[in-house]
């Protein structure tokens, strides 16, 4: 495995998918931090270099980032190297973590994590290679949840009243969907039912027994929820009281108002609506992404 900078390496060894039943059981017996534990190891390895401090941070980690890589398995990799390269991933998020800030490691960590696994997917998957846009890679990493939402999931194209769902949500071209779907179809996904180790014995589902979410997990899933929401309000701030009251009724409401009901409202027609909402979430989106590189919670 990849060292990232100074870290010291004390990742135990992950010799492939044969070996991937022990590394998940040896990685269970480091212990998970207390805040101020994490707090104190934090400021020990950023203040003075300190490579037992930055090995705790790590291997406390590891089993979010083996959380993590599963929920990655479906695009036909090994889950072994998925691992590995989130592993790479958290250990750029240790070196960067910066405790005085106020988060918990995990929900830092967490972008680094998932940034470096979805670069090795995307270097993985030739099909990607034919547009790696940043609207192609969210719509890489995002089709399958949206599908599963609309209950999409089955053979051939998708339904048309899907494809423009998708298509809005994501705030893709309709063309960029379908064409997305097919190439994922060509894929597949891995089987639950396929054997881990070479000598038949073990299955993925064997392992997934537990679904219950790591204490970690769940603490970083909630602060990345804070994390996104104050971002989208102080984000909000840089459109007009136009732009800010379409998108907020066409995108964030729970309720959402067609575009001929805004076009009344405003005595427009209704692709000047469309055009104000597009318009608006493209600034919106510059204006997340400005405020996430300042506060330093996006990979560089």
């Amino acid at each position: 495995m990849a060292n990232a900078g100074n870290l010291p390496a004390t990742i135990p060894a992950l010799g492939g998918e044969a070996s991937l039943n022990r590394y998940l059981s040896e990685i269970k017996k480091f212990p998970l931090l207390t805040p101020e534990q994490e707090y104190m190891l934090a400021k020990r390895f950023s203040e003075h270099g300190d490579p037992e401090a930055a090995a705790q941070l790590v291997t406390s980690h590891l089993r979010l980032v083996a959380k993590i890589a599963m929920g990655y398995r479906g695009y036909g990799l090994p889950v072994s190297e998925l691992i590995s390269e989130g592993n790479i991933g958290l250990m750029q998020g240790v070196k960067k973590f910066e405790p005085d800030r106020g988060f918990r490691l995990a929900t830092y960590a967490m972008w680094w994590i998932r940034a470096s696994i979805q670069e090795f997917i995307l270097r993985s998957w030739s099909l990607v290679k034919m547009g790696t846009t940043a609207a192609q890679k969210k719509l890489f990493f995002n089709l399958r949840r949206m599908k599963s939402r609309l209950d999409a999931f089955e053979d051939g194209d998708l339904k048309p009243a899907d494809v423009t769902k998708i298509a809005t949500d994501l705030g893709v071209s309709e063309d960029d969907v379908v064409s997305m779907n097919r190439r994922m179809a060509m894929g597949g996904d891995t089987s639950l039912n396929v054997s881990m180790n070479e000598d038949g014995e073990g299955q993925w589902q064997d392992w997934l027994q537990d679904t219950g979410p790591l204490q970690d997990q769940i603490i970083a899933e909630d602060e990345e929820k804070t994390v996104r929401h104050d971002l989208l309000v102080e984000a909000l701030d840089d459109l007009n009281d136009r732009e800010k009251h379409i998108l907020q009724e066409r995108r964030l409401s729970e309720d959402p108002k067609t575009l001929e009901e805004l076009s009344q409202v405003y005595g427009v027609s209704r692709e000047r609506v469309r055009q104000i909402e597009v318009r608006a979430f493209e600034k919106l989106q510059r204006a997340m992404l400005r405020l996430a590189g300042d506060r330093r919670l996006l990979p560089a």
